[in-house]
């Protein structure tokens, strides 16, 4: 059983949480927040553990041997930094780190302290429907892109409208659409197709600063991937990977729910499974297994393939930002 602390107590943290008690593999035993009030509420709503409000305090007397980071973007680095000098795997919630020194230097930590395991929690990746669509473009003899779409409404764009600023709309703490949906169909294209070779974000600016939607083009060798995000309007555009006259269909290329192969004859076969569990539970899965047994030889080559996966897409992140002009404010002291 894998004793786990919490940094965030939002709605993914909760989700992750879920996931992790189903899973059985997992025991929530510390919580931090800044605020006791919450940290108490959360624990007692999962089960009983123990409470902090001092983050030192949490790592020194915290009894837990991994830790799960869900606190704005921003706080990811140095939270993440404390945790392996305390000894302890962390799972950092996507985006794991700003920009490309951050994660040079989580890296550099990482091997002073080879014990230590570090995932982004990157939840598509690890789903059994986006594997079936891995295994769907490998037979494919010729793709020619891809065009995918993850664009939801966010309830804090309300606060937005009423002249407020909140954390995930917010350039003080690394906010923004890039940052959050973003994330999902770029960890999708680098994972099918690799780094592209050029690249370009055209951002739609919200009054906080941040880009509230956008579009990314990821230029290929052979082909262009189309990526389409955002946080402030609904999109219910399908997303399409092509082949030559076959195409796969994606119902959304962040969530994964239906995934179809349609040949070149139009005939259309379901290649996705029905998601009836906590979304999240694949990647709490995939971490225990890794966390558990760190030796073994098919655990030791995802991990390294997921680290590599989360220094490519941060460094795209990054580049895609400047492309942007879209600066942090911890960035621009430096």
């Amino acid at each position: 059983m894998i004793k786990f602390g919490i940094i965030g107590t939002n709605w993914i943290t909760q989700q992750f949480v879920e996931a992790a008690q189903a899973s059985r593999l997992y025991q929530l035993s510390a919580v931090y927040s800044r605020h006791q009030e919450t940290a108490a509420a959360f624990s007692a709503k999962n089960g009983g553990a123990d409470t902090f409000t001092d983050l030192d305090d949490f790592f020194k007397n915290g009894v837990f041997s991994t830790v799960y980071i869900a606190s704005p973007n921003s706080l990811h680095f140095q939270q993440a930094k404390q945790a392996i000098n305390a000894g302890k795997h962390i799972i950092v919630e996507k985006p794991a780190f700003e920009n490309q020194a951050e994660m040079e230097s989580i890296q550099e930590l990482l091997k002073q302290n080879p014990q230590i395991r570090y995932f982004e929690a990157a939840r598509n990746i690890h789903t059994p429907n986006f594997k079936a669509i891995q295994e769907q473009v490998e037979k494919m003899p010729v793709v020619q892109g891809a065009s995918l779409t993850y664009m939801k409404y966010s309830s804090r764009y309300d606060q937005v409208l009423a002249g407020k600023e909140p954390n995930v709309f917010s350039l003080r703490f690394g906010g923004g659409a890039l940052q959050d949906l973003g994330v999902y169909p770029l960890y999708d294209a680098i994972t099918l197709f690799g780094m592209p070779n050029e690249f370009n974000y055209f951002p739609e600016f919200i009054q906080t600063g941040v880009d509230g939607k956008g579009v990314a083009i990821l230029q290929y060798a052979e082909f262009n991937v189309t990526i389409n995000f955002g946080k402030t309007t609904n999109s219910y555009m399908t997303s399409e990977i092509y082949g030559l006259k076959d195409t796969i269909e994606i119902d959304d290329a962040g969530e994964l729910g239906e995934v179809s192969y349609i040949d070149a004859d139009g005939k259309r076969t379901k290649i996705s499974q029905p998601v009836t569990e906590n979304p999240l539970l694949p990647e709490v899965r995939d971490f225990a297994r890794v966390i558990n047994e760190p030796e073994n030889v098919e655990n030791k080559a995802d991990y390294e393939r997921w680290n590599a996966l989360s220094v490519r897409v941060n460094k795209m992140m990054f580049n895609l930002r400047q492309s942007g002009k879209i600066v942090f404010y911890d960035e621009r002291d430096n």
